[in-house]
């Protein structure tokens, strides 16, 4: 039996998080001295000398160098951030010329932030590592002086800062104070030292990843407008599809027995003054037409919103549904928490359409249904083992529930080889 290792304590994390961003500026600091040493001698003297091209591969080595830096620096943010960094070059076409994937870094806009990156920061790499520096020697210092302080020299004409700011000298003064301000630098180390990681980290991202996560925040942006666009086109076919298929419904069914209910009732009306016997069955047998007709009525209102799955939800819905089911249906739908209507409405329209599929075409004996709840959503599964053969190509009876599915932004499977049965399995975010 595992068992997950609980989480570091509060003050564990904060001593963590103050190592980490100590490191990180204390290093960066030598790192900017040696970073704007080489690129701007390098960058400068390959300007100098480009007009006579032996500037052009000190400009390609610079970048090189610039490019490693920058590489070195995403790892070292990554800790700062709790995030990796991508590297956000360009790929290199592997069918162009040798030199031309040499040349890359020229035309690489990444390549020149790097460059920019390198030759700049210098500016906050000083700020923060002075400010980390002034923390840390005032809080160890401050907190330790009182062992230390009576081995420091003092003339007579000598004045320590307690002194300076107008307290006694005795070394009890100078003591408490000095425990004061290591109190005082040790209380605000974290957000300090925090603080100038932060800023040197920000200035790097903001170069070196800045311009990436832009594009990739405009290629998210521009999938979900996609998305939803096809969503919304898939919303239309299937609520045109479903309009077409209830028309035909009502069409081929009551309309029809409506009209042959209106003769009846005529020729009934007709033949009461000569045969009342005779209107009298006719009556009886338009009668039969109108409760026959109800039926067909309340089986396409089940169709649009049933009230079962209203009222009482999708597994019960799910029941009602396989009972009326021709073939024999294995229903597998734990009750669960009341989901989103719509969710609700596709799964049960998932369910419905597979069944009628199942009972007009399959040739099935058996059908098994697995309503599940995962964690990204829900999970419909419709199998039998019937003759196989469906599709969710445009012309077939699927491709209405394909619409459906994709409007609520779920998607749907169809695994139907030929005499091996068909699972639909569908996928319904929440």
């Amino acid at each position: 039996m595992t068992t997950t290792p609980a989480p570091p304590a509060p003050a564990m994390r904060i001593l963590r998080q103050i190592g980490i961003d100590t490191q990180y500026v204390l290093i960066g600091f030598p790192i900017g001295i040696l970073t704007i040493s080489l690129l701007m001698s390098l960058f400068w003297t390959g300007v100098g000398t480009l007009v006579i091209w032996v500037g052009l591969p000190i400009l390609l080595a610079t970048m090189y160098v610039a490019r490693g830096f920058a590489v070195l620096e995403r790892a070292r943010i990554g800790p700062v951030f709790h995030r990796s960094l991508q590297h956000p070059y360009y790929k290199k076409p592997k069918d162009d010329s040798f030199l031309r994937r040499v040349f890359t870094p020229l035309g690489d806009g990444q390549s020149w932030l790097d460059l920019l990156h390198g030759m700049f920061r210098f500016i906050p790499s000083t700020i923060s590592f002075a400010f980390v520096i002034t923390w840390w020697a005032g809080a160890l210092g401050g907190l330790t002086w009182g062992l230390w302080g009576w081995s420091l020299p003092n003339g007579p004409d000598d004045q320590d800062l307690p002194e300076l700011l107008g307290f006694d000298g005795s070394y009890g003064t100078k003591v408490a104070f000095y425990l004061a301000a290591g109190i005082f630098f040790a209380g605000t180390l974290f957000w300090v030292v925090r603080g100038a990681a932060l800023l040197e980290a920000w200035f790097a991202r903001g170069l070196l990843s800045g311009v990436n996560e832009l594009r990739e925040q405009v290629a998210q942006a521009e999938a979900g407008r996609e998305l939803a666009q096809q969503q919304k086109a898939a919303a239309v076919s299937a609520e045109a599809t479903a309009l077409r298929k209830l028309e035909r419904d009502i069409h081929d069914g009551p309309q029809q027995r409506l009209v042959r209910l209106a003769m009846d009732l005529g020729r009934a009306e007709q033949q009461f003054a000569t045969d009342p016997d005779a209107a009298r069955a006719t009556i009886t047998e338009a009668l039969s037409q109108t409760r026959e007709t109800l039926d067909e009525l309340r089986a396409l209102s089940r169709g649009i919103a049933p009230p079962i799955l209203v009222d009482r939800g999708l597994q019960a819905a799910l029941t009602a549904l396989a009972g009326r089911c021709t073939v024999p249906v294995d229903l597998d739908a734990p009750t669960f928490e009341r989901l989103d209507p719509a969710v609700e409405s596709t799964a049960y329209f998932v369910v419905a359409e597979a069944l009628t599929n199942v009972a007009k075409h399959s040739q099935a004996s058996e059908v098994q249904v697995s309503v599940q709840r995962i964690a990204t959503g829900l999970m419909v599964t419709v199998a039998d083992d019937g003759v196989g053969g469906a599709s969710l190509a445009k012309g077939h009876g699927l491709a209405g529930l394909d619409d459906r599915v994709r409007a609520a932004g779920g998607v749907l499977a169809v695994d139907s080889p030929i005499n091996g049965g068909t699972r639909l399995t569908a996928a319904l975010p929440l």
